[in-house]
């Protein structure tokens, strides 16, 4: 049986547009529950953190790196360090540990 992809794409379309319309539509005052806006406050970084740390594990070549450039970066996060220079120690020390790791 031969499946039309337009229909996955439809039906993809309608879930995702539902997902965004229905709270912009039955949510019209403003949210006053302090534990349900903290919530909203901290989805975007648990969403970000869940896409990021996967990709931190497996796209080095060692476990490893990623692992001590994650607590590089955490903490160079801690003490102020900008997005770019988080990103730039973090891509320093993967660099670093690989080539540790690769020498014999």
């Amino acid at each position: 049986m031969k499946h039309n992809v337009y229909i996955y794409i439809l039906i993809m379309f309608a879930v995702s547009f539902l997902l965004r319309a229905l709270p912009l539509t039955l949510i019209r005052k403003e949210i006053k529950n302090k534990y349900f806006r903290s919530f909203l406050y901290y989805v975007p970084y648990v969403t970000l953190a869940v896409m990021t740390f996967p990709a931190i594990m497996d796209l080095t070549g060692t476990p490893a790196a990623g692992l001590i450039a994650l607590a590089a970066g955490m903490i160079a996060a801690y003490f102020g360090a900008g997005l770019f220079p988080t990103a730039a120690i973090c891509s320093v020390i993967v660099f670093a540990v690989e080539f540790i790791a690769s020498r014999p």
